[in-house]
């Protein structure tokens, strides 16, 4: 296999753009990435295009990479249509690096986008809630209920219409995390306080305000222990990345950035809450990449959740489970601390257009790493750095997961 880099990223602002459509969101991102990475579109051999819903929410099927790229003038290449719920886009840079890695490109194009804001919020939440097995979903939703010694249950009144079916299973687990290791819903503002910390020095975050502790707790109720500012906000938006092989790649720039490792898996029909997809694959992502968790100096984690954020970091390795209320504490997770997480402002802040999500993670990683993000860069002189991009539910497990580390 060859070695891989990243030479250019790009991304819109997310947010709630009605004027804007999915082919204008799209078109921007590229384009700033092309320009990033001070390359043309003649340059791209293969595209690879990530995205969740939108047939759902523009009613455009099948070729919606097409659809988007050849607007632009990006065409008759080809051109992969990705989807995988919230990790769509982390899937399709997981194919373009094993097809420029294997030797099939030297240098490809991956796109993540959606369009997932509507002035009916039930469309959104209707749409999200397709990221489950809706025929067997709620049976094991039931299983997973009764083999729970807590008696905690899943699926709420309300669950899928006032909000996104995934917070209550997002509940359903942090609720296990606060009872073994200590975590109180003050903590996980913290860690929201934290994100919109961040956001607010990210231009491209959907919040860009600071919030403190007491905004975040009464900012209205979602579901036990999230409140609405602990969630991730329904939005749009698009990210680009333009990665090459080793050779190509001095065509471009003297200091790419490398994927040290890629890995892609799936969630199984699990009851144990201890038996995450996250954990079955961090072992893995690690020796791919030769390193350690304590080798990394920066990552993205998929919080959906406030409380997800220090769930993950736990389940990742990157945060030793008896000391998660200190990691929290201690400042360790912010911008001058020794584990800086979600520098981005997260999910929370940044926003969560889901079939972006995944590349906008690369482009922070891309930029921290590069010494390149301004106002928000982390302080530790970053030289490795890692995302975590989840999507769906498959039992009670993440239906699809992709973890990659970057290196400079």
């Amino acid at each position: 296999m060859r070695d891989v880099a990243i030479i250019g990223v790009g991304m819109t602002r997310f947010g709630k753009y009605l004027s804007k459509s999915l082919n204008d969101l799209v078109h921007e991102a590229v384009l700033d990435a092309l320009s990033n990475a001070g390359a043309e579109k003649k340059h791209i051999e293969a595209a690879y295009v990530g995205n969740a819903v939108g047939g759902l929410m523009t009613g455009q099927e099948m070729i919606r990479g097409q659809v988007a790229l050849s607007t632009m003038g990006i065409d008759s290449i080809p051109i992969y249509n990705v989807e995988s719920a919230c990790a769509s886009s982390s899937s399709a840079f997981n194919l373009a690096w094993t097809a420029v890695a294997a030797g099939v490109h030297d240098c490809a194009l991956v796109v993540g986008c959606e369009k997932l804001y509507d002035r009916d919020k039930a469309k959104s939440f209707k749409a999200l809630g397709t990221a489950v097995d809706l025929v067997n979903g709620m049976d094991y939703f039931k299983k997973a209920e009764e083999k729970s010694t807590s008696g905690d249950k899943i699926i709420m009144e309300g669950s899928g219409e006032k909000r996104s079916i995934f917070m209550d299973m997002y509940s359903f687990l942090i609720k296990d995390y606060m009872r073994k290791y200590g975590l109180t819903r003050n903590h996980f503002a913290a860690l929201a306080v934290k994100s919109h910390k961040n956001g607010a020095l990210n231009p491209h975050a959907q919040y860009q305000n600071e919030v403190t502790l007491e905004e975040v707790l009464n900012s209205g109720e979602v579901v036990y222990p999230l409140t609405r500012m602990m969630c991730s906000p329904v939005g749009d938006g698009a990210a680009a990345a333009v990665i090459c092989s080793k050779t190509k790649a001095a065509q471009f720039t003297t200091k790419p950035i490398w994927v040290a490792g890629s890995v892609l898996g799936s969630g199984k029909i699990t009851f144990d809450t201890g038996d995450s997809v996250t954990r079955r694959l961090a072992p893995k992502i690690y020796e791919a990449a030769g390193v350690g968790p304590e080798d990394i100096d920066v990552v993205e984690v998929h919080d959906a959740t406030s409380p997800s954020e220090i769930m993950f970091l736990i389940e990742l390795g990157l945060c030793p489970p008896e000391e998660a209320t200190r990691c929290i504490e201690d400042g360790r997770l912010e911008l001058g601390g020794r584990m800086p997480s979600n520098p981005s402002g997260g999910l929370a802040s940044k926003g969560h257009p889901v079939g972006a999500t995944g590349c906008a993670m690369i482009y922070e990683i891309v930029q921290q790493l590069r010494g390149a993000a301004g106002k928000r860069q982390v302080l530790n002189n970053p030289k490795i750095g890692m995302t975590h991009n989840g999507g769906g539910i498959l039992g009670i497990d993440a239906a699809s997961m992709a973890l990659h580390i970057f290196k400079r």
